[in-house]
C-alpha cells in the first residue's frame, strides 16, 4: 500500500464530508480520493469547473484573477455552501462538512509566460485555510506538477479532517508552502451559519451588545481608503450622528466572504464601529437597520434602482423599494466619477419613491475620486 493510499484510507475513516472543486489542476487528488474504497464516506460532490465560464457559474461571480489565494478561498467557500445544502438533504444531517478547492496554473502547451503555481484552500464552520506554492518552472513535467498539487491537497484535506498522517509533498527547499489561516470566533461562525443576521464589532471587539444605529455606511471596503473615511466624517457632521460601517458576508455580485477576508477587512476598520451582516441587498439592510440613513455613492443608488437585481422584474423592484420606504430608511448620496464623468444625485433617473428618500451631496460640498478597484490594480491584486 502506498503512502498516498494509506492517507486516503485514513481520510475516508474520518467524520467530515466534503464538496471538492478544482480548476486548472488538482484533478489527480480527486482521482486518488475516488479510487480508494470508502470515498462515499468523504466525498459529497466533486467539481471541475475548468473553463472560465464554468468557474464564474460555480462562484456566482467573476473573480478578478482565476489563479490566486482569494479565488481559491472563494471556491472553497462556494463548495462549503453547497456542502451545507447537501447535508440538509441527508439523513442523518449532523456530520461535519468541508469545502476544499484547488486553483492552479501548471505546465501547459504552449508554455505559460507566468509562474507555475497553485493555491489550495479549505473551509469549515470555524476555519479558513489557504496553502500557496510557486513551483520552479521546468523542474517537473505537467504530471509531476499535478502530483505535487495532489499531495498538498490531500494533506490539506487530512488536516481539515483531523487526520494526523501526511504524505511527502515533493516540494524542494526553494518552493516554500505559504499559508493563510483564520479561525473565527463564535459570533462570526453563527453569522456564516445563518444562525444570526448581524454582528457588531465595536472598535475591534466583537460584542453581543448592539450599539444604536442612526447612520450606516455599507460597502465591500476592499480595501478601505481615505475616501471612505472622509465620506463617513462628512456624513457624521451633516447627519449629526456617528456613522457605522457595514460589511455583508453575502453579496449579489461577488462570492461569499471567508473568515480570512473578513478578518483582513475588519482589522482595517478596527477604529470604527463595524457591522458584519447577511444582508446582500438594501431591502435586507433596511430590515436589519430600520430608520437608519445609508451613506452611499451615486453608483450604488443607481444599482438599487436596477431591475436586474430583482430577477429582472420591475414589479419585484418596486415591492422592494416600498419595503425600504416603509422601514423609515433614507439615503445620503455622494457623487461618484463613473466612466470618466462625475455624477451626483441630481444627474440620476430614479424611481420617484426612491428619489423621495434621498438627499444629495453636491460636487462642491464633497468630491474624492479614489477607488478600491484602482487601488487593487495598483497593488497588483
Amino acid at each position: 500500500m502506498t503512502d498516498c493510499e494509506r492517507l486516503v484510507r485514513a481520510i475516508h475513516a474520518s467524520s467530515p464530508r466534503a464538496v471538492l472543486a478544482v480548476t486548472g489542476g488538482g484533478s489527480l487528488a480527486l482521482s486518488q480520493l475516488l479510487t480508494v474504497p470508502g470515498a462515499s464516506r468523504t466525498v459529497l460532490a466533486a467539481h471541475v469547473p475548468y473553463a472560465e465560464a464554468a468557474l464564474v457559474e460555480f462562484l456566482g461571480a467573476r473573480p478578478e484573477q482565476f489563479c490566486s489565494q482569494r479565488t481559491a478561498r472563494a471556491i472553497a467557500m462556494a463548495a462549503y455552501q453547497q456542502a451545507i445544502k447537501l447535508r440538509q438533504k441527508s439523513s442523518p444531517a449532523d456530520f461535519p462538512i468541508l469545502g476544499v478547492a484547488c486553483t492552479a496554473s501548471l505546465a501547459s502547451e504552449p508554455p505559460k509566460h507566468g509562474p507555475h503555481r497553485f493555491h489550495i484552500a479549505w473551509q469549515s464552520c470555524d476555519t479558513t485555510v489557504c496553502h500557496s506554492v510557486t513551483l520552479v518552472k521546468g523542474r517537473r513535467t505537467r504530471l509531476e506538477e499535478e502530483q505535487v498539487a495532489a499531495n498538498v491537497m490531500l494533506n490539506a484535506l487530512a488536516e481539515a479532517s483531523g487526520v494526523a498522517d501526511r504524505v511527502s509533498t515533493g516540494l524542494a527547499d526553494d518552493e516554500p508552502l505559504v499559508e493563510q489561516r483564520a479561525t473565527a470566533e463564535p459570533l462570526w461562525q453563527a453569522l456564516l451559519a445563518g444562525e444570526c443576521h448581524r454582528v457588531a464589532i465595536d472598535h475591534g471587539t466583537t460584542t453581543s451588545h448592539e450599539p444604536p444605529v442612526r447612520a450606516i455606511f455599507p460597502g465591500a471596503f476592499n480595501p478601505v481608503h481615505h475616501g471612505h473615511r472622509r465620506m463617513a466624517e462628512y456624513a457624521a457632521t451633516r447627519l449629526q450622528t456617528p456613522v457605522h460601517f457595514e460589511l455583508s458576508v453575502l453579496n449579489v455580485d461577488k462570492p461569499t466572504l471567508d473568515f480570512w477576508e473578513l478578518k483582513q477587512r475588519a482589522a482595517a476598520l478596527a477604529d470604527e464601529v463595524l457591522w458584519l451582516t447577511r444582508a446582500p441587498t438594501f431591502v435586507r439592510k433596511a430590515a436589519l437597520f430600520p430608520g437608519a440613513t445609508f451613506v452611499v455613492g451615486a453608483d450604488t443608488i443607481t444599482r438599487i434602482a436596477e431591475p436586474r437585481y430583482y430577477g429582472d422584474s420591475r414589479e419585484n423592484r418596486d415591492a422592494a423599494l416600498h419595503e425600504i420606504v416603509a422601514s423609515g430608511c433614507r439615503f445620503l448620496v455622494f457623487g461618484r466619477n463613473v466612466n470618466g464623468k462625475f455624477e451626483s444625485l441630481d444627474d440620476l433617473a430614479l424611481p420617484a419613491n426612491l428619489r423621495a428618500i434621498c438627499d444629495g451631496v453636491s460636487e462642491h460640498e464633497f468630491r474624492d475620486d479614489v477607488s478600491s478597484t484602482e487601488l487593487r490594480k495598483a497593488n497588483g491584486e
